[in-house]
């Protein structure tokens, strides 16, 4: 918690610094890569910089921790925290890069209120941010702990590349070394490490897609304005080798027996679909309402592996809304209001984030807690900048 000394100090900067966090990361980042351009070999996004969306994410994080600790005396932000920490873990982030970040950052905050700080208010932010990190430390040296393995990054072949819907490809790949393998959680992603054109090498985080346990498969959407997902799509080919990080990420099938919503839009039926895989084959009596949302049914990735596995599940039922409606489906966006959601539902969803945001609110309207609504999100989370 926030000491004594730090809390007022804190509550009362918090509009000021909050207000103008949004324009120190960028002066952050800027700093940053001057003086580490490696940074952004391997490990930040590039094409992210340049959208601003880390910028957002970073500013959007620091604000919600601050605010919690106002808010919130003696607790932490868990929920914040477990993303930040497998987005973290995913990228291979070690404890001595907090203190290259913490050093620029605290350089671009002085740049940006120079007209303001003081030394008191500096100390007391300096609080936060430490307070922040070693959290974040500590998550993430369990996570890396919890692996079989004490690697980073480890070599996988690519074993098969299938056209999956309209724009989207499923790489399966197999292990190309000896490295211990890592069992994953149904809705975990892995960190895939690809080479540019320029030689640069960029990472992105890719949803299982298929089975969970030791496989690896992952079905991305074709971005022609990105970096890597066109390298994938157009150069990497049937045995070539990626580096891919161990499984990472919060928002997992949690255990119980109570009904399960998954609710998904275009390429974000990634995740909806491993865990949908998962209830299938362990023969799950759950009941399981899958919905999802598309342009039209060519499109929808894994259209096949779901129809299938809702029909393997006595107990699922698959709803389907397009903007080009063919017969058995619904025309248009999807509603909540629309569905007759089971009581005590436990709701995964994931999509892009205007569609997260309206089908979170219906579901809190529509009575399911908020505790019991799970999302992921692709990239930097600027859902806490929003």
């Amino acid at each position: 918690m926030l000491s004594d000394k730090s809390f007022p100090v804190i509550e009362a900067t918090l509009p000021l610094v909050g207000s103008r966090i949004g324009e120190i990361t960028p002066k952050f980042y800027a700093r940053l890569f001057a003086a580490h351009p490696e940074l952004l070999d391997g490990l930040f996004s590039r094409s992210n910089q340049r959208s601003g969306n880390q910028q957002q994410a970073l500013a959007g994080s620091i604000a919600a921790f601050a605010s919690h600790l106002v808010t919130n005396p003696g607790t932490l932000p868990e929920t914040v925290l477990a993303r930040i920490a497998h987005r973290h873990a995913s990228l291979g982030i070690t404890e001595p890069q907090y203190q290259v970040v913490y050093e620029h950052l605290f350089a671009a905050i002085a740049e940006d209120l120079a007209e303001v700080i003081t030394p008191e208010i500096a100390e007391a932010w300096t609080e936060v941010y430490w307070l922040m990190a070693d959290a974040l430390i500590k998550l993430e040296k369990g996570l890396y702990a919890a692996q079989a393995n004490g690697k980073m990054w480890s070599p996988w072949r690519v074993a098969a590349k299938t056209a999956a819907g309209t724009g989207s490809m499923t790489f399966t790949l197999e292990p190309a070394d000896d490295t211990p393998i890592t069992a994953a959680l149904p809705g975990q992603y892995v960190s895939v490490k690809v080479q540019l054109p320029d030689g640069l090498r960029q990472v992105r985080q890719y949803s299982l897609s298929a089975d969970a346990g030791t496989r690896r498969a992952f079905t991305t959407k074709k971005d022609d304005g990105g970096e890597v997902s066109p390298v994938l799509h157009n150069n990497v080919q049937v045995g070539d080798i990626l580096e891919i990080s161990n499984p990472y990420g919060e928002i997992t099938l949690k255990d119980g027996d109570g009904p399960v919503v998954l609710a998904s839009a275009g390429i974000g039926c990634t995740p909806t679909a491993s865990i949908l895989r998962s209830l299938a084959d362990s023969g799950s009596d759950r009941q399981v309402l899958v919905l999802h949302a598309e342009s039209d049914l060519e499109s929808w990735a894994l259209r096949s592996q779901m129809t299938d596995d809702v029909e393997r599940l006595d107990g699922a039922d698959l709803q389907v809304w397009l903007e080009r409606p063919v017969a058995g489906t619904k025309e248009g966006f999807m509603s909540l209001r629309e569905v007759d959601l089971p009581a005590n539902a436990s709701l995964y969803l994931c999509g892009p984030l205007p569609f997260m945001k309206s089908i979170r609110n219906e579901a809190i309207n529509a009575g399911i807690p908020a505790t019991k609504i799970h999302y992921e999100v692709f990239g930097p989370d600027i859902w806490l900048a929003s």
